[in-house]
């Protein structure tokens, strides 16, 4: 595909324009219906040049936004509050290699398949285990693996409510919020099917 730079023209054989009833060849690019993020540049129209005209003439790259979406997208600074996807450290995957950490990067890469197999081992023993993504999420809360029996639970609530009442730490209400999370995982995980 070769492309003429001045006009914006694309010379391709085989594309007609996208214009309902026209047969000319679709030589000038115009946004399409999905827009360029994540996974690319984008859906595009293609039409010839007397249609493409027409399309530039009715398109609104505001459409849609709100007064202060418009003022944002209109300021120079606008796309420069956050990094994009490639120059994120993580460039979009999980956790990246720490490579100063490594001697050789295939150590970095095996760490990190290591590291997902391991994931996807819990990620089973949890589903085997009969726990409930939010049963999961109480079980961390407490701090309990996921064996854990009734007897095993009570005894982790007792210890974990001594340490975070206000009783029973000299009146430090600091740590209300974590109380009430122990609070409410236990009164989940005591009427789980797992502990029954």
């Amino acid at each position: 595909m070769s492309r003429d730079r001045f006009h914006g023209r694309f010379e391709a054989t085989g594309r007609e324009c996208n214009w309902p009833g026209c047969d000319d060849a679709g030589e000038f690019r115009a946004p399409g219906g999905r827009p360029s993020g994540f996974d690319g540049p984008g859906d595009y129209r293609w039409f010839c040049l007397e249609h493409v005209r027409q399309f530039n003439s009715g398109y609104d790259y505001f459409d849609g936004m709100s007064s202060e979406e418009i003022f944002e997208a209109q300021s120079p600074l606008h796309g420069w509050a956050g990094a994009t996807r490639a120059f994120r450290p993580d460039a979009g995957v999980d956790d990246v290699p720490r490579w100063a950490d490594f001697s050789d990067p295939l150590e970095a890469i095996g760490a990190r398949a290591r590291a997902h197999v391991r994931e996807r081992r819990e990620q089973m023993r949890a589903e085997a285990s009969g726990f409930n993504p939010a049963e999961q999420r109480a079980l961390n809360t407490l701090g309990l693996a996921l064996d854990a029996d009734r007897k095993g639970l009570r005894r982790r609530y007792t210890e974990l409510v001594r340490r975070f009442h206000p009783d029973h730490n000299g009146g430090d209400r600091s740590h209300e919020g974590r109380l009430q999370q122990v609070v409410d995982a236990y009164q989940l995980l005591r009427r789980a099917a797992a502990f029954a």
